[in-house]
């Protein structure tokens, strides 16, 4: 199991234990305030920026289709995370089903766009995130976490007096309310957002929401200002910061590009993982969205990738 320790050099390579913000809130009463905090926002629901405003906390549903309970499609060690965060025994991810961004082309479609699991009540989620520690996971990695912040936080707090000590990870599509992410300053370890188009017209095109791009530089800004750059321990996995993904789409370097740059302006150091596996999913067909409905050329990922190396990106 990760111990939670890593060696410090100014101990004379003694080992010191590294213990996440949560268990100061925990012990101090302030996750519990959070949470409260969070779990009003469901009635009316405004956890995102679609604000739709069905009260959630009598299990009606928004655009995310997930009502008072989270939905868990699957928890297991996930070994094809970034190599900071699979390390040697894998990332505890923990896939939730429902989504507040909905894109047309996700290669998850059938968890994001339909309600595939189990639905879990906090005492579940919770006893997931301990097993997760207990096969001995690096960190718990919250996929498609937005629209169930509260039932994330009302588990929490019931793992942390069980032991839970593990970094967190808020692995977000990017379309994240800043007034949410407030919520979870010193309780998110690591931010792993998306940042998928930086055009409006292709955010409303493929994402269904032209307001995509700059809802998503408010976010990064955000989440940038709670954690900074990216932290690693001596053995490569991340302890803390903001480790950003960008999916390069088919036409859309341009994109790529100005995302890149906003990347560097955020930061000289912003950690980047620039991602070659688009294929056509979800509704993308020759009918619908034909101008994505192939892979990238090898030429479009290597420009993507000279254009980062330009940057002098991590």
């Amino acid at each position: 199991m990760d111990d939670g320790t890593f060696p410090s050099a100014a101990e004379g390579g003694n080992h010191r234990r590294w213990e996440p913000g949560y268990v100061r809130l925990f012990q101090s009463g302030e996750l519990a305030e959070r949470t409260e905090a969070a779990r009003q926002r469901l009635t009316p629901c405004r956890l995102c920026p679609r604000h739709c405003g069905v009260d959630r906390l009598n299990d009606e549903r928004g655009l995310c289709l997930i009502g008072r309970r989270p939905v868990v499609s699957t928890a297991f060690p996930h070994h094809g995370e970034e190599n900071c965060l699979r390390g040697t025994r894998g990332s505890g991810t923990i896939f939730f089903s429902g989504c507040n961004l909905q894109c047309d082309f996700c290669q998850n479609f059938d968890i994001s766009h339909a309600v595939q699991g189990a639905q879990l009540d906090p005492s579940s989620l919770a006893e997931s995130m301990l097993r997760l520690q207990a096969l001995g996971c690096h960190n718990i990695n919250l996929v498609t976490p937005t629209h169930v912040t509260p039932q994330i936080l009302e588990a929490l707090a019931l793992a942390v007096p069980d032991g839970l000590r593990l970094p967190l990870v808020y692995n977000c599509g990017g379309y994240e309310e800043v007034e949410t992410l407030r919520l979870l300053e010193g309780i998110i370890d690591i931010y792993m957002p998306d940042f998928k188009f930086w055009d409006p017209e292709k955010a409303r095109l493929y994402l269904n929401t032209g307001d995509y791009p700059e809802i998503a530089r408010h976010a990064l800004r955000e989440m940038h200002r709670q954690v900074g750059d990216l932290i690693v321990d001596p053995r490569g996995l991340a302890r803390r910061g903001l480790l950003v993904r960008h999916l390069v789409m088919p036409g859309c370097l341009d994109d790529t590009r100005a995302i890149l740059q906003f990347l560097r302006d955020l930061s000289g150091q912003t950690a980047v993982n620039v991602m070659a596996q688009y294929r056509p999913a979800g509704v993308v067909d020759s009918r619908q969205h034909p101008q994505i409905n192939r892979g990238i050329t090898l030429q479009e990922y290597r420009d993507a990738l000279q254009a980062a190396a330009g940057l002098r990106l991590v």
